[in-house]
Order: C-alpha cells, then structure tokens, then sequence
C-alpha cells in the first residue's frame, strides 16, 4: 500500500483528530535502537520516540530475544487478572522496587489516560471527596477524567463535562503568571495552589495531580521547592498528591526513576505508561497499600491490563535500565545536549529558552526574546526542515511553539553529536526562511 493510498482510507475511516506529522507523512516501516527507516529505505533519527515512548531503544536486543522465545513457546498471549500468570505480579513487584518508598500496590492498565482514571478514582475513594485539582498547562490523557482535569482548550471539547475539578496556575517559568524570575521567586505559583484550593473548593480535596515537569505543555519544568511546598498545602487540605510520570518517568530525567523524587516527595500515587513498555501498550499506577486498599469489595475490569506480553516487556525495560545504568546516562547526554543547545542559542536567537532534565528537554521558539512572542509557524517549519536533515523531533505548548526532544535513554555521545548537527542544519534552513 503507497503512501497516498493510506491517507485516503485515514481520512476515510479514521477520527479527523488524528493529524498526522508533516506536509508530507512520513511512512515508518522498520526500527533499531536510536533509528527508524521509512517505506523507502531512507534512515532517520528518533528524538522523540513516537510520543516519548521509546525509553531503552527500539527493539532492544533482550526484549525481542523474550518476545521470541513467548511465540516460539506458544506463550499464552492473553489472560486477564481473572487467571493466574507471572507476568503481572512480577511486573508489579519491580515497580515496588524502583518506586519511593511506601508504594507498594500496582494497578496494571494498557495507557495512561486509564492509569490517571484509576489514580483519580483511588483518591477519590480512599479520601471520599470528589475535587481534584490540576495545573493550566497540564495534561493527563484523553478519557474522561484526564480530559476534565486538561489544561489546554486546543485538547479540550465544549461538550467535555468537567468533573469536580479545578485548575491552579502552572510553575511556568519563562512566562510566570506573577511577573517573578526562577532565581529570585517564592514560588506564589505554589501559593497559587492553596488560593485555589480556598477559592473554588469546599476546603476539602481528594487529591492534586501534577506532572513532575509538564509534557504536553512545551516540558515546562518548575521551580525547584515547588513540588515540596505543594505538597505540604496539599497535605493541609487532606488530599492525595498523585505525580503523573507518563513522561517523566522510567529515568529520563537523569536523576531516579521517577522524577517526583528529584525533589524529595514522596507522592501517594504514580501514574506512568509510555516508556515503562518502550513502545509497547502498557500503563500503570503504584499507591500505597492503604489508598489500594481503599477499593477493597467493589469490583474494577481492565481487560488487557497486565496481559504476558506486555507485562513481560515492561518488567524486562525496568531490567535493562537498571543492569545497563542508563538513568546515569540520560544525566550524562541530557547535560552534554543541553550544553550543545546553548551554543545554538547564541546564533540563533528565534531559541527563547531551553529547558527540562536529563533526556526531557524542550526549546521554546519565540519571535523576539525581549517579548518573548510565541512562533508557532517556526516552529513548524523546523520540524519539515529537520525531516529533511533525517531528524524526528516532536513539538507541544499551548501554541505549539515549543521543540521536544526526548530520546532513548541509551542514546551515546556519536548520536548526540548528530541529533546537534541535524538540528543546527535546520534552524540554519529557518534562519534563511
């Protein structure tokens, strides 16, 4: 099937919301490790791991030995929680080991939208209150719940019902909603939180849901302290403090294995998905024993939750960051590019600001840095010029205007000095545009 012709049955058959990369869609066909090749053979390579799911390469050679010998075994593919299988409590067990400590009791989903659900749901059981509180900027998913608790009207839909849900002020410090500088603030976005809490709230919340540096919104990384004294006003309130590590986590940020940790919180819920599988369909959260157990004599289904495969790929992922130290390389690469980007920044000043951790980093595209006006159709032409360089990179923000750059966790120094190549060939192409 050609390229034109998939487009055809897509606009045919497939929702209008799924909009493809691209002027002209790319057609990917193979992978290995820190590249993909599309329908015509050509090599590209992936910064951005489909949506920042491709944590420990594509096809990694230990997955892929387990995936084979499963369908040479005639390994059972699906089961349900309903049967017994190692698969899923082994998962879990491993997820108890790399999480902060009191989590102990996993809930296995195939996304995270549905692992933020179940999150939601916990804390609103376990607290018996309904309100839950995000950020402006944030995102959870597109299910129901996630929706609500969207930041963003470009994902939100006039018929989406918001569901006892409230937003505070986003951590946003290149544009900080009170007029501060990250170095000289007292965090009031904090502050913020409590404002709203007091405001649109009875006073009594089930939880605040945050992502530990926010992915959808351009990876708007906050303050340092900021996740510290939110949680202690949301402790204040009796909430749960629920860390969406969808994109966080699994060590991208160079630090442990979730990025909550960085800044010495010990939330009482992680929801991840993404690069917990590397690519594979696979969510989850991980609560303390007492919220789980919260639910104790009602009955909740997840079909495909935990089912062997999946289970098996994101249990051997959590494997292979540990045995092979790739948290200590997302740190390693993620400062050697970073670096690389400020240099970038010197000629070409359409880069407002560089920001995130580790393998997480986010260049905001500005039309002049004094105004800091937003340059969505920049930042849009850099993604056709960097295709033609042979570079997938990824955007997001509230306007679009902001590059993500997001690769595997095992990508070495030779790759960095490419992905900084391609990119600076690019912004050079948009320089002349």
């Amino acid at each position: 099937m050609n390229n034109d012709e998939i487009l055809q049955l897509r606009q045919k058959h497939v929702y209008p919301t799924k909009v493809p990369y691209y002027k002209t869609p790319i057609h990917l066909v193979r992978a290995k490790g820190s590249y993909v090749w599309d329908d015509k053979g050509e090599k590209y390579l992936d910064v951005i791991g489909g949506i920042v799911s491709i944590s420990v390469g594509h096809n990694h050679p230990r997955i892929v030995k387990k995936i084979k010998a499963m369908l040479e075994g005639d390994a059972i593919q699906h089961t349900t929680f309903l049967y017994l299988s190692e698969y899923m409590p082994e998962l879990a067990k491993k997820l108890a080991e790399v999480a902060p400590k009191g989590l102990s009791k996993c809930y296995l989903t195939n996304s995270g939208s549905e692992a933020n659900e179940m999150a939601v749901l916990s804390a609103r059981t376990y607290t018996g209150e309904p309100m839950v509180v995000g950020l402006q900027h944030g995102y959870h998913g597109g299910t129901t719940t996630p929706l609500s608790l969207c930041g963003h009207s470009t994902w939100k839909f006039r018929s989406q019902p918001q569901a006892c849900v409230t937003h505070a002020k986003a951590p946003y410090c290149y544009r900080c909603p009170f007029g501060q500088k990250k170095e000289s603030c007292n965090l009031e976005c904090a502050d913020d939180v409590k404002e709203t809490i007091l405001t649109t709230t009875s006073g009594k919340i089930a939880a605040f849901i945050c992502e530990p540096i926010l992915g959808v919104g351009g990876f708007i990384e906050p303050p340092v302290g900021y996740h510290k004294k939110v949680f202690d006003i949301v402790k204040s309130f009796g909430g749960l403090y629920i860390s969406d590590e969808v994109q966080t986590g699994v060590g991208r940020t160079g630090v442990h294995f979730f990025a909550i940790e960085d800044s010495g919180v010990e939330p009482d819920i992680i929801s991840m998905a993404k690069g917990i599988g590397n690519g594979a369909p696979v969510g989850a959260i991980i609560a303390k024993a007492e919220v789980a157990d919260s639910l104790k004599g009602k009955l909740h289904f997840n079909t495909f939750g935990g089912d062997p495969y999946q289970a098996m790929q994101a249990a051997t992922t959590i494997d292979i960051i540990r045995d092979e130290g790739l948290i200590e390389n997302a740190n390693k690469m993620g400062r050697y590019l970073k670096e690389g980007m400020q240099d970038l920044q010197k000629s070409f000043p359409v880069i407002g600001d560089i920001r995130g951790r580790g393998l997480l980093i986010g260049l905001e595209l500005v039309k002049d840095q004094k105004t800091k006006e937003v340059a969505p159709v920049a930042a849009a032409q850099l993604l056709e010029f960097a295709k033609e360089e042979k570079l997938l990179i990824g955007k997001g923000g509230l306007f679009a205007n902001v590059i993500r750059l997001a690769p595997a966790l095992n990508i070495n120094k030779a790759e960095c000095d490419e992905l900084l190549g391609k990119l600076k060939r690019a912004f050079e192409k948009l320089a002349k545009a």
